[in-house]
């Protein structure tokens, strides 16, 4: 049986998960309890039956958003993690933080009493790529220097310092 498997974590890499199965039900709900949990517009989440979710290194903090709600997030970056009703088999992971994002594509949204206002117009706002060249080096002094963990597992992170990195 070939099941599916889907690796995620924070953006320093102090916490790596996996999920094994199917992460059902892709949202984005639009509550005003996700969007300032994710500092957001929206939060987008997944859900798997919480047995099917393995914490491959670290372990998230919670904060109860409300009595029946708890959120996961990393302690050392603050990067939302996971969402939990307490007493429920479920546990949903945010979709941004998996490694492959793109595989899971949200069905709903939800909370849409919260929904901004121009939502809707956001997707006819001009588009641009990336431009830093506010900076000496633009974009490679990002690249060059990024401390963020990669979209796969690895083994140690952050990776060891050699002579030239100090």
């Amino acid at each position: 049986m070939n099941r599916e498997v889907h690796s995620g974590g924070c953006q320093c890499g102090a916490i790596r998960y996996k999920v094994a199965g199917e992460l059902g039900y892709p949202h984005i709900c639009h509550c005003r309890m996700c969007q300032k949990a994710g500092g957001n517009f929206f939060m987008a989440l997944a859900g798997t039956r919480a047995e099917n979710l393995l914490m491959m290194r670290g372990e998230p903090r919670w904060f109860r958003s409300s009595d029946p709600c708890g959120r996961g997030f990393c302690d050392n970056c603050g990067t939302p993690l996971l969402f939990r009703t307490v007493g429920s088999p479920y546990i949903s992971v945010t979709i941004g933080s998996l490694d492959k994002p793109e595989a899971v594509v949200p069905v709903s949204q939800d909370g849409v009493e919260s929904r901004l206002s121009y939502f809707d117009k956001l997707f006819s706002l001009p588009e641009n790529p990336t431009d830093r060249s506010d900076l000496a080096d633009g974009n490679a002094a990002i690249s060059a220097s990024n401390h963020q963990h990669p979209d796969h597992d690895t083994v140690v992170w952050p990776p060891k310092r050699t002579e030239h990195d100090q």
